[in-house]
């Protein structure tokens, strides 16, 4: 028996419902509630919500007062103002505040910003208490629970400045149920030392970052070990999980692979379920897609730009708001049949949208399809400056053949021709202070 988790789930909650007004268990009661709605359930509950978020706005958020056209149809209404972009947001963000808004009383948040100045915003307790709600109900298609015991593979700043205190590690150890290996000094000599942590803390399922969950498979797969422990999951979050991840994964580790996609200025938008499905969380967001470059609304089942409106954040929302990612929205139904739309396709930042002198987008992942079935490339990372000018870094493995290393550089030359690329072999590349690992950055604007 977990006592922790127990605490947590029959004393900690209550407490904090109590003394505090938390509303977590309530929202994640509400969510699970609505798994039974059908797609026009889901489509109607939506359109109320997102109806009393644009007569709020129109009345009270100096951004967007007088622009707002507040007809039967809210989706309509919603189309016709303009997207906002980060850059413009920080122009004036105080604009998006709402006029009853007190700062004091709200939660200040950030953007982590791995490749910009990071964005800073206001929630209200009401949509952080919806974003964890929302990330529960999609942990519990796994059997998971608020109280579950977990071992978070992460590099959050704030976390790592804070893990050499002893204070917070056993606030995380007790209060939060969880550990965390730190995501930005994994060592292959440690393989041995993690797999016996994670034996002997015993969690329902690992939680971090796709690049550092696998960087840490890889550790294991290559010393022919995994944990002995039996998980419920182990989650993906924060970055784009590609196949090849999802396979080493779930040899590695045994279990189910779960993907969540969210954001820290867009909450959690999708999860998915163990049939495979990824459930956008219609309840707390509205989701359109547009052309990157004209802004123009996509057809259904077109990959483009994401526009991201938070159905619940009225302190300070950001409408139609450009989170950077690349997505398409399925019109299919998952075989689990609940009623939540689908994401058919997340295909990374547009920032890992290169582009070359032609004007053609290509995705950052065409490199790594190159990478990954060479040998010779234990890892890499290219920067496009320019449409005419880009930065290569590649570390070899042990053994490397020259001809190998040839065709991953000319396959990085065919794919931007005509672009003069500074190639460098070095002995490692670090990765962010996030603890995450971008393997491809375009440096400028579309």
């Amino acid at each position: 028996m977990d006592i922790v988790k127990t605490t947590i789930e029959k004393a900690l909650y209550p407490l904090m419902e109590r003394h505090r007004g938390n509303h977590i268990r309530e929202y994640i009661s509400e969510l699970k509630d609505n798994e039974k709605l059908s797609r026009a359930g889901f489509e109607a509950l939506r359109e109320k919500k997102l109806k009393a978020l644009l007569a709020e706005c129109a009345q009270k958020v100096p951004a967007y007062k007088g622009i707002i056209d507040c007809g039967k149809n809210p989706f309509e209404s919603l189309k016709k103002i303009p997207p906002l972009s980060k850059k413009e947001y920080m122009k004036a963000p105080d604009l998006y505040l709402n006029d009853t808004a007190k700062k004091e009383n709200l939660i200040a948040n950030l953007t982590g910003g791995s490749t910009s100045e990071p964005v800073r915003f206001f929630m209200d307790r009401k949509t952080v208490e919806y974003y964890e709600a929302a990330r529960w109900r999609g942990l519990s298609w796994y059997g998971i629970t608020p109280g579950s015991r977990s071992v978070m593979v992460w590099g959050s700043p704030i976390e790592l400045s804070r893990l050499k205190d002893k204070r917070h590690i056993l606030e995380e150890k007790y209060l939060k149920n969880r550990i965390v290996i730190p995501a930005y000094a994994l060592m292959p000599d440690n393989a041995e030392q993690y797999v016996g942590l994670i034996d002997s803390y015993r969690p329902e399922y690992i939680y971090g970052y796709s690049s550092a969950l696998y960087a840490l498979a890889s550790i294991f797969d290559k010393r022919n070990i995994s944990p002995k422990i039996r998980l419920k999951a182990v989650v993906s979050t924060s970055e784009t999980l590609f196949d090849f991840q999802r396979e080493k994964l779930s040899k590695v580790f045994s279990c189910p692979v779960a993907d969540e996609y969210g954001a820290r200025d867009g909450g959690i938008i999708a999860y998915e379920c163990p049939g495979g499905g990824k459930h956008i969380t219609a309840e707390n967001t509205v989701l359109e897609v547009v052309d990157p470059i004209s802004l123009e609304p996509l057809e259904t089942g077109k990959t483009g730009l994401l526009l991201v409106t938070d159905l619940n954040n009225a302190a300070m929302p950001r409408l139609r708001y450009i989170l950077g990612d690349m997505a398409a929205i399925g019109d299919t139904a998952c075989d689990c049949q609940m009623g939540m739309p689908l994401l058919k396709e997340l295909s990374g930042r547009v920032d890992d949208m290169f582009v070359s002198k032609d004007g053609r987008l290509i995705h950052g992942h065409a490199f790594n399809h190159i990478a990954r079935n060479l040998t010779a490339i234990a890892k890499f990372q290219i920067r496009q400056l320019s449409p005419d000018r880009a930065v290569l870094l590649y570390v070899v493995n042990d053994k490397a053949s020259r001809g190998e290393i040839d065709v991953f550089l000319d396959g990085v030359r065919g794919l931007l021709p005509g672009c003069q690329i500074d190639i460098r072999e070095t002995a490692e590349i670090p990765v962010e202070k996030s603890g995450k690992f971008r393997y491809a950055i375009r440096e400028f604007d579309l």
